[in-house]
């Protein structure tokens, strides 16, 4: 395992490139352009009557939106947090942290996570790389990250190209599914199995629910790249140019929402990767998503301010709001029944 020391800085090299960088997939998308709303001219309903609310874990969320994980661990990163809780309980939206990994290795750093303070009654995800699993970590680490933020499930996050051109990278990813079943039967908390952005396929998803998952985000591509990050950070030519090889890797999230959901339609699915607007979050609806989740655009508002980020999801809510309108769909689950959703 890589020097303790070198998890804050790791942190905040990726905190800097994804707000600084061009870091998003120049060839792959995330295949939602490829699906189009037929138009209905006569909705049948008032617009102020159409409901975002939906259902999670046993929470109520206001509309089915995830500010997904991104950061935590240095203190440079505690106001970003402060501010994506900060609009989450404002709006009532849902919420993750970034890897916890470093406050479990250093205790000091674990108030730049803790956001109940001002996030009471959000619906909050800790997170941990799955990997670490193979590194030493245990139901106990799993359990300590979701005591330490009081969070109501646990993200275990896989990003196997991520480690594997890294200079510090995990890359023993043997026997790895059965230390997420032993986590899944012992954790009190639900387990979230979660990409960074290359997608899950339809065999991991029918393992990783095997195993015991209860919902599975499947982070495809067309975001945000995490190999393009580490190009950006590498300290060598040759990690950065094995890095940028894998810039346009991955599943798109469409794809990856697809084969989810066929081979495990009984478990929430969360779609995120490269989600943009509400009518993005709209289609991800329509194709059987639960919630959707977006991060470096929430991320780049919530370094603006706490206002700035709220101003960007009330736009996000309503344009899903009138999509709604415009194909006649009262409430989520009526979107999510929806057969005015097509090819394009």
């Amino acid at each position: 395992m890589p020097d303790e020391t070198t998890v804050p800085a790791r942190k905040l090299d990726h905190l800097r490139i994804n707000l600084k960088d061009d870091v998003q997939f120049h060839q792959l998308t995330s295949g939602l352009e490829r699906y189009r709303f037929a138009h209905q001219a006569l909705p049948n309903l008032a617009l102020n009557e159409i409901d975002l609310s939906t259902r999670l874990f046993g929470k109520k969320l206001r509309s089915p939106l995830l500010i997904s994980s991104m950061t935590g661990g240095a203190e440079q990163t505690f106001r970003i947090n402060q501010n994506l809780a900060t609009a989450a309980q404002a709006l009532g939206i849902a919420m993750g942290v970034g890897s916890q990994r470093a406050a479990l290795e250093d205790s000091a750093v674990a108030y730049t996570y803790q956001v109940r303070s001002v996030a009471p009654d959000i619906l909050l995800f800790a997170n941990l790389g799955a990997i670490q699993l193979n590194y030493t970590y245990t139901v106990d680490q799993c359990r300590r990250a979701v005591e330490m933020i009081q969070a109501d499930a646990l993200i275990l996050h896989l990003n196997a190209i991520q480690e594997a051109v890294q200079s510090e990278g995990n890359t023993n990813w043997k026997d790895l599914l059965t230390k997420i079943e032993k986590v899944c039967r012992a954790l009190e908390a639900p387990v979230i199995a979660k990409e960074v952005g290359f997608g899950i396929s339809d065999d991991a998803a029918r393992q990783l629910a095997n195993a015991g998952v209860a919902a599975i985000d499947v982070a495809g591509a067309g975001g945000t790249s995490w190999a393009a990050v580490e190009s950006r950070r590498a300290p060598t030519k040759f990690l950065r140019e094995l890095a940028e090889a894998f810039w346009n890797w991955g599943i798109p999230t469409v794809d990856s929402l697809r084969a989810v959901q066929r081979a495990a339609p009984k478990l929430p699915v969360i779609a995120s990767g490269g989600i943009r607007d509400g009518i993005e979050v709209a289609k991800c609806l329509a194709l059987g998503a639960s919630i959707v989740g977006l991060a470096s655009p929430m991320l780049k508002l919530a370094d603006l301010g706490v206002e700035d980020l709220i101003e960007g999801i009330k736009l996000i809510n309503e344009t899903l709001r009138v999509a709604m309108f415009g194909i006649g769909a009262k409430n989520i689950a009526q979107l999510k029944k929806t057969k005015r959703l097509m090819k394009a």
